[in-house]
């Protein structure tokens, strides 16, 4: 099992570790790690295995392996791999990665300003997409922004915490997402609270306040089907 560091601190770069297993296909695989692995729509991160020697192993994305619990490190070309019990530096791709964390919490308090089912998303570099479950989003793509933008404006504060899968059961309201549900089965699941604005099951990377994703731009509203529309957004 990889210790997934971002969990507990998504703003932290990079962090000695140890490598435990090259699986097959050239997958580095650490006992703990900054790099988030793709899950949720966002995408696994980039970034740098940094050797003793200051070699530097360049990883393309990081995934899940088959248990949900390892998470492998994908190089971006043939170079060496470390052996196993060697101590790297795994370094993150950090610019990139905190457009992501700017973008996927923007897109919390999307819907925060389009209260209903949401059937999909993505995040992106800066930008994000979801879709909802609805004939019409009944906003434009200015009354969409502003909406975001005042909730932006007040700079709340971004917390996390656990509560079990009996809490969730008995709280389905909680769950935003049709299309992804939170992970069940270890005891317990990860809420992220936007507090008094936002509370829901998530297992991404967040800012600290709002305020630091800045403002946001409706950049598209596309009908997708009779009842769902996708609302794209970008970073300003």
């Amino acid at each position: 099992m990889t210790e997934p560091l971002f969990r507990a601190d998504a703003y932290l770069r990079e962090t000695p570790a140890t490598v435990v297993a090259v699986n097959e296909r050239g997958g580095v695989i650490l006992d703990r790690t900054v790099f988030y692995a793709t899950s949720g729509g966002q995408p696994g991160d980039a970034g740098l295995l940094i050797r003793p020697d200051g070699t530097e192993l360049p990883v393309s994305t990081a995934v899940y392996d088959s248990d949900r619990k390892t998470i492998v490190h994908v190089p971006q070309d043939d170079r060496p791999r470390p052996a196993v019990g060697e101590t790297v530096t795994a370094r993150i791709d950090w610019p990139t990665r905190y457009k992501r964390m700017r973008a996927h919490t923007a897109l919390h308090l999307l819907t925060v300003a389009l209260p209903y089912p949401v059937t999909g998303g993505a995040i992106g570099d800066g930008e994000g997409r979801l879709d909802f479950d609805i004939p019409d989003a009944g906003l434009g793509k200015d009354a969409i922004a502003g909406r975001v933008n005042d909730a932006i404006a007040t700079d709340a504060e971004v917390r996390e915490r656990w509560i079990t899968d009996d809490e969730l059961i008995a709280n389905p309201g909680l769950v935003k997402t049709m299309s992804v549900k939170p992970p069940m089965g270890s005891g317990r699941i990860r809420l992220v609270e936007i507090v008094g604005l936002d509370l829901q099951p998530c297992g991404g990377t967040h800012v600290r306040r709002i305020g630091e994703i800045g403002r946001i731009a409706v950049t598209a509203i596309e009908k997708k089907g009779k009842q769902n529309r996708r609302v794209r957004i970008a970073l300003e």
